[in-house]
């Protein structure tokens, strides 16, 4: 878009603007001319009433033009790529798989020799957690960053991240890293400056000489960590002064209403995508901006950051994506997409969360009344942007589902989600669960879940006992699990160690960096001769490998499966089953139903239930995972416990 205003500024900056000889800029003053108005605004929004506002402006510039003079000719012939195929990240061959580095590999270099093994899989899409270095002790598990362009020296080198890098895109797979945005480790230069004094860098961060400020502040932020870490603010003893940290003491909260905060940021974020990473996760991007007298969550300026941050990004690396690492409500998270926008103007993808908890709840109750009432009140996302659907991560469960939908399910808010943490945690008579309450508020009673998915879904007690029933019954849950976070419609994120039913690890506890944090009972350090028993017939480990390994190549397989808003709710009424349907308008099995059930008895649904909606209209089904052909016996249809069938006809 023209605009005389910011044009003429444009136009100020490049006059001063000494371009490199012999690279072709034709592509940048092109995307930056388009861009810029958007910049210009936003700019202008969040720091227009600073002296130095075109000072600061004509620096951003200069950042992004600096990094593109340094991106790579192979990485600019992917922008372009990408460019004419905008939708790339949303069809349905992509797969992703989340581990920690260490845990998986024990270091970059040998994350090389295990990339065969994610492939065998049919991973084609690996989310590297934080890579970047921190502390020895206090790290938040890589999430406290001392310097956000080097490689943690227990990672590796970034020559083996590079080497990593290059034979990834040999094999045409994605690379997704984090970048912490929303906080530094209080050992980063940035913090070692504020506490020598430096006012510069004091600014960077939310410093404050007494508790007035800081006391205002808590009066309406709600505590993330309230077991190990209660309270927004610490006492910095250099200083005397109070920092703001959000999450641990150590982790100190950037000020983003600094622009040279967010400047630096862009120069960060441009950095790693010049290293050729596709997807960028950008963490705890929901406390970006703290506003007095707010939760200093999910503030429009937050949005504002992210949509600036994109448009700067589009200028020098349009073919890199991000991730908003947001786990909020329904109407929370939608927004970081972008809000009054037909395609994604602040990250492209998102956590569904909201769909995580509801599929846990569903195997607890063996119900699927609140799965279905959920799954309706998730908002349409924009046409440009996609899920990340998936059945456990590096964090905890939260059970963030509306009180509106458990409400409509039948169930009281407050008791129900203690039933839920009483059941994942054993304590509910019949569970076979073994999981761990996190973040316990005795304020409030509210508490999260920790544990490995394997053990969640009762592998781990049958086992034990060697109840083949049980064992039978958790390992089917595990498969419909993946089942459905593969068809749902987005990207599905397998977690390592979950395609062989890694357990809980309790060696943490004799870590005393450690063993506060019971999260770390589900990131293992993954036992490679175990590992190899997917090799094994017969075996736990080769039972759970081989049919997600065919889930993900029959998914590849599913034109309908592709993202592009073309999922339909299908309410029915045996509170015991889930159904939807995934169209499109051409390509091999262009109209698939999927129908679970989350009860451990078959469970019959009347074929008239599809025939109204003008599905199921022939006499023989084809179930797309086994290939299996079912005639349905007196116009109803049959499902298998714990149990979801791929439908086409």
């Amino acid at each position: 878009m023209y605009e005389q205003i910011s044009h003429s500024l444009l136009n100020d900056i490049l006059t001063q603007f000494k371009q490199p000889k012999g690279e072709d800029w034709q592509h940048f003053y092109t995307r930056l001319g388009a861009n810029f108005y958007a910049i210009h605004s936003l700019f202008q929004h969040l720091y227009g009433q600073r002296a130095d506002f075109k000072e600061q402006l004509g620096k951003l510039v200069n950042v992004l033009a600096q990094q593109y003079a340094q991106r790579a000719p192979h990485l600019r012939a992917k922008d372009l790529e990408r460019e004419k195929n905008h939708d790339w990240f949303m069809q349905q061959k992509w797969v992703g798989m989340a581990l920690y580095c260490q845990g998986f590999a024990g270091n970059l270099a040998n994350m090389r020799d295990r990339l065969p093994y994610i492939q065998e899989l049919g991973v084609n899409l690996v989310h590297i957690m934080p890579l970047c270095d921190c502390p020895e002790l206090q790290n938040d598990g890589g999430y406290a960053v001392r310097d956000f362009r080097k490689v943690d020296a227990r990672n590796g080198t970034m020559e083996d991240l590079e080497q990593l890098i290059a034979a990834m895109q040999q094999s045409d797979m994605l690379l997704t890293l984090d970048v912490v945005v929303n906080h530094t480790s209080d050992e980063h230069e940035w913090a070692l400056k504020a506490k020598q004094g430096d006012q510069q860098y004091q600014d960077y961060y939310y410093m404050y000489p007494d508790r007035t400020l800081p006391d205002m502040f808590e009066a309406a932020m709600p505590e993330v960590f309230p077991e190990q870490a209660p309270g927004s603010f610490t006492l910095n003893p250099d200083t005397g002064k109070w920092v703001m940290t959000v999450f641990n003491h150590y982790q100190w909260d950037l000020n983003y209403s600094n622009p040279a905060v967010f400047i630096e940021m862009v120069d960060i974020v441009l950095f790693w995508a010049n290293k050729g990473v596709d997807i960028l996760r950008l963490d705890a991007v929901a406390f970006l901006w703290k506003k007095i007298g707010s939760s200093c969550q999910n503030e429009r300026e937050a949005h504002l950051i992210l949509q600036l941050l994109k448009d700067c990004c589009q200028v020098t690396a349009p073919g890199v994506i991000f991730i908003a690492e947001a786990i909020v409500a329904p109407t929370e998270i939608i927004k970081y997409f972008g809000e009054d926008a037909i395609n994604a103007k602040e990250c492209e993808i998102a956590y569904n969360a909201t769909f995580m908890a509801l599929l846990w709840d569903a195997v607890a109750t063996k119900q699927t009344v609140l799965l279905t009432k959920g799954v309706e009140d998730l908002p349409e996302k924009l046409d440009r942007a996609t899920w990340l659907n998936y059945v456990r991560c590096h964090d905890d469960i939260g059970l963030g589902f509306s009180d509106k939908a458990i409400i409509e399910a039948g169930f009281d808010p407050v008791s129900h989600r203690r039933f839920l943490v009483d059941y994942y945690t054993g304590r509910y008579p019949e569970s076979n669960a073994r999981g761990f309450a996190f973040g316990v508020n005795k304020k409030t009673g509210d508490a999260r879940i920790s544990g490995a998915l394997a053990s969640l879904a009762g592998l781990e007690t049958a086992l034990a006992t060697q109840d083949q029933s049980a064992i039978e019954n958790a390992m089917m849950t595990i498969i419909l699990l993946h089942n459905l976070i593969m068809s749902f419609g987005g990207i599905p994120l397998i977690y390592y160690g979950d395609a062989v039913g890694t357990l809980n690890n309790d060696s943490y506890l004799q870590d005393e960096n450690k063993m506060h944090d019971n999260r770390w009972v589900h990131r293992p350090t993954l036992d490679w001769e175990v590992m190899a028993l997917r090799n094994e017939p017969g075996t736990v480990q080769q039972r759970l490998f081989s049919q997600i390994k065919q889930l993900i190549a029959i998914r590849k397989e599913i034109s309908a499966f592709a993202d592009l808003n073309n999922r339909e709710l299908i309410t029915l009424e045996n509170p015991h089953l889930f159904a939807f349907h995934r169209f499109v308008q051409t390509g091999m099995h262009s109209k698939v139903v999927v129908v679970a059930n989350f009860d451990t008895s078959p469970q019959s649904v009347p074929l008239q239930s599809f025939r109204q909606k003008g599905l199921f209209k022939g006499a023989v089904l084809t179930e797309l995972y086994s290939g299996q052909q079912i005639i349905p016996e007196s116009d109803f249809l049959t499902i298998p416990k714990l149990t979801a069938y791929w439908l086409s006809t």
